[in-house]
């Protein structure tokens, strides 16, 4: 029984220490990835957004937008 209990133990402690030095090699590759991808892919410049000019209204837009606004608005009610 001692002997079953002392295996156990010993396979435990190898498996958390494998466990814990895969766990450490990874930290150190995705450290190193970031600094690598960091050094030669820099990051993108951002421009700033430039707003787009209001349409121009005219005489004939706001006709037309108050014909299609008039035709909605009956189209509506008549339901």
């Amino acid at each position: 029984m001692e002997n079953l209990l002392s295996e156990g133990l010993s396979l435990m402690g190898f498996g958390m220490g494998f466990v814990f030095v895969f766990l450490t090699l990874l930290v150190f590759a995705t450290s190193l990835m970031s600094k690598l991808v960091t050094k030669f892919i820099p990051e993108p410049v951002v421009l700033p957004k430039v707003k787009p000019a209001a349409p121009v209204a005219t005489s004939q837009n706001k006709d037309e937008l108050l014909a299609v606004l008039s035709a909605a608005v009956h189209h509506h009610r008549s339901k």
